[in-house]
């Protein structure tokens, strides 16, 4: 009898502690809700973690824009080209300038190694500038591209490309404008200095230069030559001329864009210390 007196009364106990814990328990939610109204606010209106953005808690210099590009037809020649429209570049935060230890070191890709994959992802050798134009399925026009300046000095090579090539040389223009933004750098795009040549192109320059190869990657829209020493200043109409950046500046900048691209498998690279360039290769 005194047994399940004793559980009785311990059952009592039980469900008053119970009750006790939960009106406290509920009594700190309210002060909490009370004194903190926006605690309970809806996901989408509180502030994104950094974590939960993968470029930015990556560390990344060059952050990808969405690609915004469409094959648009030239009314005056019909040829095929990339049209880019180009978004609008607002960072808020600043990245370190911090080039690469060695430019022969990182960017070593040889004619040995080049020469293979220009043969296997390039056309067949163009003859003349006219069979180029005639070769609208093969190769795009790189002419206009908010993205990259082709030299208007070149002579000795046109701009086409094979797609794969043309996509290559777009990323690398934008990641390029996408890592002078994040560094706080004013706009320049990368000035192209030499793309497909022809087999006139190539016999011309050898008689000019006895240095040049017969074997030229530049014979098959797969390689492109980008300048280190030379950019094309960026300024929107109706702004005042931006202010003066040093060239060794923009190519540290560069140099980082292109390593990066290059250890991303995506082309191969020599640095040109006698030509001011680099020589690139898709992959």
């Amino acid at each position: 009898m005194r047994h399940k007196l004793t559980e009785v009364v311990f059952r009592k106990l039980k469900k008053k502690v119970f009750l006790q814990l939960t009106v406290i328990i509920v009594m700190i939610l309210f002060l909490i809700r009370l004194l903190s109204p926006g605690v309970n606010k809806p996901r989408s209106e509180g502030v994104v973690s950094e974590a939960e953005i993968p470029e930015l808690s990556a560390g990344a210099d060059s952050l990808p824009l969405p690609p915004q590009s469409e094959l648009r037809q030239d009314p005056r020649d019909g040829a095929l080209s990339e049209y880019v429209s180009l978004p609008d570049l607002d960072f808020s935060f600043k990245h370190s300038i911090r080039s690469v230890p060695s430019y022969n070191d990182c960017f070593p890709d040889v004619q040995d190694v080049q020469y293979p994959a220009a043969r296997a992802h390039g056309v067949r050798p163009v003859a003349n500038r006219r069979e180029a134009e005639e070769r609208k399925r093969d190769l795009l026009y790189v002419g206009n591209n908010p993205y990259y300046v082709i030299d208007p000095a070149i002579r000795s090579s046109i701009p086409y490309l094979v797609p794969r090539a043309s996509r290559l040389l777009q990323h690398i223009g934008r990641r390029f404008l996408d890592s002078l933004a994040v560094k706080q750098v004013p706009l320049h795009t990368i000035i192209v200095t030499s793309v497909l040549r022809t087999e006139e192109d190539v016999a011309r320059l050898r008689r000019i230069n006895g240095n040049a190869s017969e074997q030229s990657c530049h014979r098959f829209g797969t390689t492109f030559d980008i300048s280190y020493n030379r950019y094309h200043t960026v300024t929107p109409p109706g702004e005042e001329a931006r202010r003066v950046v040093r060239n060794d500046t923009l190519k540290f900048i560069l140099s980082e864009v292109l390593r990066d691209a290059r250890a991303e498998g995506r082309c191969y690279i020599k640095y040109e210390v006698k030509q001011g360039c680099f020589h690139i290769t898709v992959r």
